[in-house]
């Protein structure tokens, strides 16, 4: 990187980070500090809300995610917006009504404390270990396309959050969200078009969508119904329904930005806000990972994209059979250049037989490069068994870093360190809060004064900081990371979710039966997940409904108190 861009990427740093805690000055007492005084006006929740979900993990791993398998992954999203307009009507009342702090507190109101101590241990297992990912997925690509030590880089990033989170708390959490989001709405507008600015003389964005479209990259929509397919339009719209409804409804680094608005309006049209622009900007990060395979169809591609890995390979002894398969590589690459120039033709003209003729070519090509890149991912096991062989989440960093001008690397990486500060802020306030309200002072001191929960609330944020940057040293061999860490949530969000369903309404139901249905649930869960191939998205709805049933029927076998 160039000094300009490091005076951009460390100036949009500093600044967020300062102007965070500038605005949030001045905490004196717990509920200033987890909730923000509820003086968060709708159109910053709405933005926190959407900064908290949207980590680097989203701006690094979609477009990837897309570069290789197409847009098809967007339809994880379509429940969301549904989801949105149940939460606002349902969920924020009681939570409004009630004046928590934390979604958790509900549950013993109206069961009992371990059902809500339990809850909140799912929460704080799930969430905790997904700060890590958060916080190493941008470590672990800068460091292996830029040379930076991850370790450093882990620190580095945990430690500007720990800072202004810790001093700040939420205010400083909802007032960095709206600079982090600018910065990034702006990085990957630019980053969008610089793709389309540099195709060829006479191919435009209509054109290159076009082309994903032919080269099958525009796999928006699938009506077939499998349960072992990860994304079609049934497990988006069911299982992504309950996967929101339970993130958004009942996951405290969520409810946290909702309940800390002015009111119940504010509330729902922060959350309403996040619900119309979710999937747009979901569908325009997929949409660069498209643009990003057709601008390749014209300029070189790398085979693999991990330049960490590449020059591991480069400098074995396995060097000559490594620019054996590149060398072919680069012949496979000329002829589909001008395969890839003809399609584009034949898509202008209208004419069926070429456009047909250039597209079997090009997509033969394409299977070819990936049989010559399951040999070079072969090499790089045999040099070194814990060689990391997916290079889906730095495709798009690599872009950055070959093709922007310097300036725009700094910006696009500050996006990148933005994105991670963002949710992993939102993350540390929202497990400071249950582990304080929920465990702390619930359990162990149950009488304190204010200044002894705000300090306690403060060293509480720092310890899971520094938790999360220890999970992230010893996070590895991920794969695509939005997959992994939506897989991480689906795990636990089911039976959070049936929990809560319970509670709302079911009210002849006990504690005593919604706990140990939730225990039997999440046990079944796990063996779903590692016994069986069955979509993780599906285990939110089975986790919910099974919750419920297991309630019922745990409800039914309890002895009948005597009313005579």
């Amino acid at each position: 990187m160039s000094s300009l861009d490091w005076f951009v990427l460390i100036f949009s740093l500093v600044g967020i980070s300062a102007y965070g805690m500038f605005k949030s000055r001045g905490a004196t007492n717990i509920e200033n500090y987890l909730k923000g005084d509820q003086s968060i006006p709708w159109y910053m929740v709405g933005l926190s809300i959407m900064a908290t979900q949207a980590s680097a993990i989203t701006f690094l791993s979609a477009p990837g995610q897309a570069y290789t398998d197409g847009m098809r992954f967007v339809q994880y999203y379509f429940g969301l917006p549904i989801a949105m307009i149940v939460i606002s009507l349902f969920f924020i009342p009681i939570y409004n009504k009630l004046n928590v702090f934390t979604a958790y507190e509900f549950l013993e109101k109206r069961f009992d404390q371990k059902t809500r101590v339990f809850t909140s241990l799912l929460f704080l297992t799930q969430r905790g270990l997904a700060s890590g990912l958060t916080l190493y997925a941008p470590s672990l690509i800068l460091s292996a396309l830029l040379g930076w030590n991850i370790y450093y880089t882990n620190l580095f990033i945990g430690g500007i959050v720990i800072l202004y989170t810790v001093a700040g708390g939420s205010k400083a959490v909802s007032y960095t969200h709206l600079q982090q989001m600018s910065i990034i709405f702006l990085g990957m507008f630019i980053a969008g078009y610089m793709i389309v600015h540099l195709l060829p003389d006479g191919i435009g964005f209509t054109d290159a969508i076009k082309m994903g479209g032919k080269l099958g990259k525009m796999n928006v929509i699938d009506l077939n119904f499998d349960l072992s397919n990860k994304y079609n339009i049934w497990s988006g719209l069911i299982g992504g329904f309950f996967l929101a409804l339970s993130y958004f409804g009942t996951d405290q680094s969520q409810v946290s930005r909702y309940i800390s608005a002015k009111d119940l309006r504010q509330s729902r049209m922060g959350l309403l806000m996040n619900g119309f622009i979710k999937v747009p900007m979901q569908f325009f990060i997929l949409l660069l990972g498209v643009l990003l395979f057709v601008f390749y169809q014209f300029k070189p591609a790398p085979l693999f994209f991990n330049n960490n890995e590449t020059q591991k390979l480069a400098e074995s002894k396995y060097a000559a059979d490594w620019q054996q398969i590149l060398a072919s590589d680069a012949s496979l690459q000329e002829a589909s250049r001008k395969a890839a120039f003809g399609l584009n033709q034949s898509i202008q003209s209208g004419n069926e037989f070429e456009i047909s003729k250039h597209q079997a070519y090009l997509v033969q090509t394409e299977k070819e490069r990936l049989a010559l890149k399951k040999q070079a991912t072969d090499l790089m096991k045999q040099n070194d068994p814990k060689a990391e062989t997916n290079d889906t989440n730095y495709i798009f960093l690599r872009y950055v870093i070959d093709y922007l001008p310097h300036g725009l690397i700094g910006l696009l990486i500050a996006v990148i360190f933005a994105a991670s500060m963002q949710s992993k802020s939102a993350e540390l306030n929202a497990l400071a809060s249950c582990t304080i309200i929920d465990i702390y002072k619930r359990s162990f001191k149950k009488e304190a004064s204010d200044a002894h929960y705000l300090s306690a609330s403060k060293w509480t944020t720092a310890l899971w900081g520094v938790y999360a940057i220890g999970v992230a040293m010893f996070a590895n061999k991920l794969g695509s990371l939005i997959e992994a860490v939506n897989v991480l949530g689906s795990l636990f969000y089911g039976t959070i979710l049936g929990i809560f369903l319970v509670a709302f309404m079911f009210k002849n139901i006990t504690g005593a039966s919604a706990f140990y249905a939730a225990i039997i649930t999440e046990a079944m869960v796990l063996a779903m997940y590692f016994f069986t191939d069955i979509s993780f998205l599906w285990f939110n709805l089975f986790g919910s409904l099974l919750v419920v049933l297991l309630s019922f029927v745990f409800q039914w076998f309890r002895p009948r108190k005597n009313l005579g």
